[in-house]
This record gives C-alpha cells, sequence and structure tokens, in this order.
C-alpha cells in the first residue's frame, strides 16, 4: 500500500501496464503527484539509454526515434490535453464556459492539430541539435523538468471541474513535499551549469504565465490544461537548452 501512490502516478503518465489491486483514495491520489517527477526520471532514463544505444545511426534518425518513443511511453495523453486546450482557447473567444465546454469535445479540430504539429517540430528540432552535441545527459532533465508542472499548478491554482480526478489531486495535495521535490528538481537543473540555470528561469516564467492564462480565462486548471502545460514546459525546456547553448559554449566542453 506504500507503494499505491507510485503505481498511480505510473499509470496515469505512462503506457506501463499496471494493474491497482483496488480503487485508491483520495489521499492515495494526492500522494501519487509526489511521485511525478520520478516517473519523469524513469521516462529520461529510457530516452537517454536508447540515446547511448543507438548512438551510431544519423542524428536525424535518431531524434526521430527518441521523440516517438517519448510521446508512446506517454500515450500521447498530454498531447491530447494540449490539443483540447488549443481549440478550446480558440473557440472559446473568451468566454470561460464555452472554452470549457470545447475541452471536454473528444474531437480535435484544426487549431489543436496545428498546435501538435508546431510543439513536435520544436521538440524535435532541438532534440536533433543536443543529439549533435552529444548531450544526452539532458534527456533526462526535460520529462522530470515537464512532470513539474503538475505540482505547481495545483499547488497554486484552483481546480475547476467538480468532478474529476484532479479535485481529489487538488484537495490532498502534499504541500510541503512538493514544495521540497521541486526545489530539488530545478537545483538538479544547475548540473548543466549557466544553461541549465536559464533553461530552469525560463520554465518557471513559463509555468507561470501559463497558470495566469489559465485563470484569467477559466478561473484555474483542468486536467486537460495541465496535460498541455507538462508538454509546453517540456517542449519550451528542451529549447532553451538547445538555444543557450550556442550562447554558452562552455557547457558542451
Amino acid at each position: 500500500a506504500v507503494m499505491t501512490p507510485f503505481f498511480i502516478a505510473l499509470q496515469f503518465l505512462t503506457t506501463f501496464p499496471i494493474q491497482l489491486k483496488e480503487m485508491p483514495s483520495k489521499q492515495q491520489n494526492g500522494q501519487s503527484l509526489l511521485f511525478y517527477p520520478l516517473i519523469g526520471l524513469m521516462i529520461g532514463t529510457i530516452l537517454f539509454a536508447i540515446a547511448t544505444v543507438l548512438h551510431a545511426l544519423p542524428v536525424i534518425l535518431l531524434s526521430s526515434l527518441i521523440l516517438v518513443v517519448w510521446i508512446w511511453l506517454t500515450g500521447g495523453l498530454h498531447l491530447d490535453g494540449l490539443a483540447d486546450t488549443a481549440d478550446a482557447w480558440v473557440g472559446g473567444f473568451g468566454d470561460k464556459e464555452r472554452t470549457l465546454k470545447i475541452m471536454k469535445d473528444p474531437s480535435c479540430g484544426p487549431i489543436g492539430v496545428l498546435s501538435l504539429i508546431i510543439l513536435c517540430l520544436i521538440k524535435w528540432s532541438a532534440l536533433y541539435v543536443l543529439l549533435e552535441k552529444q548531450l544526452y545527459s539532458a534527456l533526462f532533465l526535460f520529462p522530470i523538468l515537464g512532470r513539474l508542472a503538475p505540482l505547481f499548478l495545483f499547488l497554486t491554482t484552483q481546480y475547476v471541474r467538480e468532478k474529476g480526478l484532479g479535485s481529489s489531486i487538488a484537495e490532498f495535495i502534499p504541500k510541503t513535499g512538493s514544495v521540497i521535490i521541486s526545489a530539488l528538481c530545478l537545483v538538479a537543473s544547475a548540473y548543466f551549469a549557466w544553461v541549465g540555470v536559464l533553461t530552469a528561469m525560463i520554465f518557471i516564467g513559463t509555468l507561470i504565465y501559463l497558470r495566469h492564462k489559465f485563470i484569467q480565462r477559466i478561473g484555474g486548471i483542468t486536467g486537460d490544461t495541465v496535460g498541455a502545460s507538462i508538454e509546453i514546459c517540456e517542449a519550451v525546456s528542451v529549447l532553451s537548452l538547445a538555444v543557450f547553448g550556442f550562447y554558452f559554449p562552455v557547457v558542451w566542453l
């Protein structure tokens, strides 16, 4: 039972075949949030292993394979959230109820599709740059940073839908633990010297901006907006590390 929150997180955030023996309690749902960055680390470890084993392949092929595995490991769950959020944001015309209604609609509109193409393109090209510089260790960082987004949002922002998995998470999230884990993960980005520190700062800035936008439009967060945040924060982190690497070349030595 001690491991239940970990397995909840693993079942929710990945496509690993996890079968929970019984329905988790609301407390366990809340505690599962603490394991999100650990799941990020597991995803990062798999990506790092693939990059290391297949290092002999042309970089263009390797970056495609890594991106596909990355998406496959998460079951495309957060990308789905991104597409729904993008559709709702554009189609909602600034109206809260309309935005929430569109977000619930399972079909994906052209804006949703476009958001997925843009995001995957940014991730892929930035991955290509990092793999070309053989900075495989950076693959650990991005999934961890991405999974910090739910911790921050659930800690600081109201959950809008009363029914839904997120409401029990929001109610029972362990606050102190979340703050400590978030701080440790952000400090870990300093492993990449200035490039890592700047990336962490941009990541925090992105999160604060997204939170502001969510509150402005729908008065808080939903599961979809949290998924979208994970994807956007990952993409922004990969992009930042790739871009700053050209301005602070010391790191690549």
